[in-house]
Formats: C-alpha cells, structure tokens, sequence
C-alpha cells in the first residue's frame, strides 16, 4: 500500500490579489526589468513611456502639438496641451484597471494602450502620483500614494490651456536606486519627435523637433555613411525609409501606433521581405536578402487599430494576420521609389552585386578555415566552456558570461574560482589582430578571431549567441587597455550588434589592496587607496596588481561573483563608429600622435 504523503496545500493557500497588489507583487510583468536607470530597458524609463504614451496618442489624434517634460531628481512631470481627460472620470483613468477610451475607436484610432493598464501602472508603482486635468476653464485633480488615493479637488481654472498634467516619483520600495539618465531620456524623446513630425517636445528646456519625421531619423542615423539619399514614403497608416551603408550589419527602427519595438515583429520581417521583393521585381534578378539587406538603415512606422503586442512593454508586434498585406504594401512602395529614383536605385543595385561577389569569395575562404579547425581539434582549444548557454527567445541563460582574457595566468585565476554552470573562459594568445580596416574574410584568416566567433556562435546569426554576457577581462595596464580596444574594434566592426544590444562589458577589477593583519580593503582607483590607507591607519600595506594573474584565485572569486562590477560599452548613435575606429584605430598614426600631444596633462606634482 502507498504512503500517504502529506502536504499542506489547501484552500487557505489559494490568494486572490487586487490590481493594485498584483502590479506591486509582479512588477516585472508590467514594466520589465526594474533596474536602477542605467539602462535603456529599466522600469522607470518604462512608467516614462507610458505616460508620454497618452500624450502622444492626443497629438496624434490632432489636439495639441506641444509636450512638455520636466525631471528633477527623481520626479517626473508631463504635460501636454490635448484634450484633457474628461474631468468626471480622472480617478478611473489612472487607478482603475482595464478603464480608459482608448477601448473607443471614435476617440483613439491608433493608440498604443489598448489594455488600459499603462499609467495604473505608472500610479501603483509610484511612491507619489498627481493628475490634474483640465478642460474648458475647469479643473480636477487627484493625489496618490503607492496607488492609493490621498486627496481629491475639482474646480475652476480660468485662463489654464487645456490638457493633461501626470507627475510621479518611482517608489524606493520597488526601485531602491533610481536614476534618470539624461542620454536615455533624450534618446527616447528624440524617437517620439522622429516619429511625430510637427510635434514639439520640450525637455529640461531642451526642444526636440523634427520636420521630415522618420527620414530625419535616419538622415542622423548615417550620415556621410549613406550611399545615396534615403528613400522616403509616408501615408496616413505607413511610413519607411531606407538607405545602404558600408556596414555589415543591418539597421532598423521600427514602431507601431507610435511605440518603439525594439524587438521588431510581424511588421519588421514584412518589411524586410517586402525590400527584398521590391529590389528583385526592379532588377529582374533573384538576389539573397543577405546580400540586399547587408549595410542597410532603414526605418518603418505603421498604424493599427488593434495592436497586438507579446508584452505589456510592448516591444514586439505579433499581429500576424497583417503580415501578407504589409509584405505587398512595401513591395510596391519601395518598387515606384526606385524606378522614381533612378541614380539610387543604380547604386542600390551596385552594392548588392559587389556584396554579393565579396559573399562569394569569403564562402572560400570559410570553407578553408573550417577544414582547417576540423582538421586541427573538433573542440575550440582556447574555450573553457559553461554548461548552461544564453537562449533569447526563451529567457534562458541571462546569467551566462564568456570572459575574454589575455595569457595564461589570468585565464587560470579565473579558471579556477568560476561558476562552472554560467561562466566561460576564451583565452588570447597574445594581442589580436587589428582589423579596423580589414574585410571580414579576415576573421577566417586569423585562428585566434575565427575560433572567438565560434565560441560565441555568432557566425551565421547574431541570434545564436551563447552567451548573455561578453566580458572583457584584461589587465589594467596599457596593453591591457590596448587589447580591450582591439577587441572593440574587432566587435564593432564585423559584429556590433554585440555592441549594440548590451552584450559587450568590461569586467572592473581592483586597482590596488590595502590591508593590515587585520581589516583588508580593495581599491578601484587611486582616490579610494589613499582614503583606504588613511582608514587603516599606520603600517598599512599597498599592494599594486599589475595584472590580473596577480591575484590568488580565492581573492578572484569576490570579483567575478555576486558583487561583480561590469561596465556595459554603450554606443548611442551608430554612424559615429566609422570615425571613432579610423581616427583611433586607423592608419593616422601622425594625427593621433598630435591629438594626444595636444591633449597631454602634466602632473607637475610628480
């Protein structure tokens, strides 16, 4: 007879919670990551959104062309000039769950919340939220606390423009460090303006504005790495734009109802296939959508009723049912740019044969290169794997890191106090090859970067990689830095999405160790040994890690666990990368020379 187990799930374990509990208790499925500010994705810059969302979707419907945002601190203040919410139901409209007119396709045609839970959201997870509205000389106002009503006033407002005022501050309990950084802000106002042609967004006093829309966009976006003048259409529901750069990557934007996807969807691979359609039906040729879409920048913006998005933070369409339609709809829209654009559709045909010849030589000499590592190990000699790996799709592997370091020591340092499960090693051989002004049949020329792309598994596709994190790990020294430069150089060159996408981070490791019998203390920087020696008074003993191989393997094991200190490599706008590469990494030896002699500081104490 079995044994009766016991247990003690019953009635009394089953919870039923209020939106207002839910959107505290499972924050991350309404905004995401929290984070504390440093990164693009964070919570905050998510209740951000949200609440310029709504003002966006006024402009859009044609009431007020003016938004004004204002951070101080951590206090955030939207204002825009629309219609205002209508004064009866203002408590509803950002405490109560599933409420709001954007259900109302009489008032909101294409809005991006459609689920009404936006700025309830952005009211729960605050630990102050003000909403004042106003229309038509009259006012109402309501004050929350971490989503709770506090106080409530309605009445006249002579003189007061119509509109809508939310201010809010992140609550500490959910996010204990909060940071508006400037460069992320501005970033996301930037796309709104791109994206609203004739709206103004004013920010900290800043003026954001764009006359041409998307084409702006992308005309900051290249540069003088077009080659030709981008592409450009716009109709009420669709717009895009394109152009072909030197680049190996591709480049896009897409939005839907005024919201970034930063994951793209349905409407990004439509338009994708759409471009390449369109360049074959004009050519009468059957090229690859590698060799049309290498080295393009392009941007698409569309307008649905009814969005559907696989988050709340809606990064990602998934209305597929649009897809054949949109596939058709760019096919023929980027077919007439071209035959009405004759110059431009010659040089797009141009590149796409000299890519398409280069492909061709470089399936040679990958061919060679494969022969030769199979021929040599089946096993990447240079890596100490991790068990488990990086899966995007999934969500799996987030904790993954390959470090990239240099020699034996500090491989074996790190080697010997890993995780074992998320924690890889690619050990250098020396410095790597420059290749700022090489192709990429480089890399399969060159052992040490052929075997490093294969370790990431990023050959064929960027969505391969096995890694969430790639480190770099090298001495803090000047080849030290010069390796981790060659190394960006090697990333941004031939695989910036890396870059891009935040996989990219420096590893920090301690500078100096100060210590006593009794206290010992690590220091990242001169300033923080002096304050460490003065702490530990007389008889203190500074010791100076030249390298990383310096350090035991049981003082390693505190800098690459829990407390780790990673620096992401962040590279806001992608067309300043060619300049940086050649001017630092380039072939101008005399003009860097000059640059560094120019800006040379003397310590005159030393």
């Amino acid at each position: 007879m079995a044994k009766k187990t016991t247990h003690n799930y019953d009635e009394s374990k089953i919870k039923t919670l209020s939106s207002l509990e839910h959107i505290r208790k499972r924050t991350g499925m309404y905004i995401g990551r929290i984070g504390d500010g440093s990164h693009y994705d964070d919570g905050i810059y998510v209740l951000l959104k949200e609440v310029i969302d709504n003002s966006i979707d006024e402009f859009i419907m044609g009431y007020g062309r003016k938004i004004e945002v204002t951070i101080d601190d951590a206090e955030v203040t939207v204002r825009d000039y629309g219609r205002g919410i209508p004064l009866g139901k203002i408590q509803e409209c950002v405490s109560r769950i599933n409420t709001g007119a954007k259900y109302n396709d009489e008032v909101f045609q294409f809005s991006v919340g459609l689920n009404g839970v936006g700025t309830k959201a952005v009211n729960a997870l605050s630990e102050s939220f003000v909403v004042r509205s106003c229309r038509n000389g009259e006012y109402a106002e309501a004050w929350y606390a971490q989503g709770v009503l506090k106080k409530e006033s309605q009445g006249k407002a002579p003189g007061e423009p119509d509109g809508t005022l939310i201010s809010f501050i992140p609550d500490p309990e959910i996010f204990p460090k909060v940071y508006f950084d400037p460069d992320h802000v501005a970033r996301r106002i930037r796309l709104y303006a791109y994206l609203n042609a004739g709206l103004a967004i004013w920010y900290n006093d800043e003026e954001f504005h764009s006359g041409d829309g998307l084409l702006d966009l992308i005309r900051e976006e290249v540069e003088d790495e077009a080659l030709y003048p981008p592409l450009h259409y716009q109709s009420k529901t669709l717009e895009l734009v394109l152009t072909h750069t030197r680049r190996f990557s591709e480049t896009y934007f897409s939005f839907v109802n005024g919201q970034f996807t930063s994951d793209g969807g349905t409407h990004l691979s439509a338009y994708r296939e759409g471009v390449l359609k369109a360049v074959n039906d004009y050519s009468k040729k059957k090229f690859s959508g590698e060799d049309v879409r290498e080295g393009i920048v392009g941007a698409l913006a569309i307008r649905l009723k009814e969005p559907i998005f696989e988050s709340q933070t809606k990064n990602k369409l998934g209305n597929t049912e649009i897809r054949t339609d949109l596939v058709n709809q760019v096919r023929d829209v980027v077919t007439d740019l071209l035959h009405r654009n004759p110059e431009a559709a010659d040089l797009v045909i141009q590149k796409i044969e000299e890519t398409e010849k280069l492909r061709k030589e470089l399936n040679t000499v990958k061919k060679m290169a494969r022969e030769k590592a199979k021929a040599i190990s089946i096993r990447i000699p240079q890596l100490k794997d991790c068990k488990l790996h990086f899966n995007r799709e999934k969500g799996k592997g987030l904790e993954t890191s390959i470090f990239i370091t240099e020699g034996q020591s500090a491989a074996g340092s790190i080697v010997s106090c890993r995780d074992v499960n998320n924690q890889a090693i690619y050990t250098l051989r020396g410095k790597p090859l420059n290749v700022c002004n090489l192709n990429r049949d480089a890399i399969y020329k060159n052992d040490e970067l052929y075997n490093l792309m294969r370790a990431l598994n990023i050959e064929e596709s960027f969505d391969r990689l096995r890694y969430n994190r790639v480190v770099l790990a090298t001495d803090a020294d000047v080849d030290g830095l010069h390796i981790r430069n060659l190394m960006l150089t090697f990333f941004l060159r031939f695989f910036d999405e890396l870059v891009f996408n935040g996989h990219v981070m420096i590893l920090e490791t301690p500078l100096f160790r100060v210590r006593n019998k009794a206290k010992t203390a690590y220091c990242y920087s001169e300033n923080e040994r002096d304050k460490a020696a003065k702490a530990i008074g007389r008889g203190a003993e500074i010791t100076r890690f030249k390298g990383l191989g310096e350090i035991s393997p049981s003082e390693f094991k505190q800098f690459i666990g829990k407390n780790i200190r990673l620096t992401p490599v962040e590279v806001n706008q992608h067309h300043v990368v060619p300049s940086l590469l050649s001017f630092y990494m380039g072939k101008n030896t005399p003009e860097r020379r000059e640059f560094i002699m120019k800006h040379l500081v003397v310590d005159e104490t030393a």
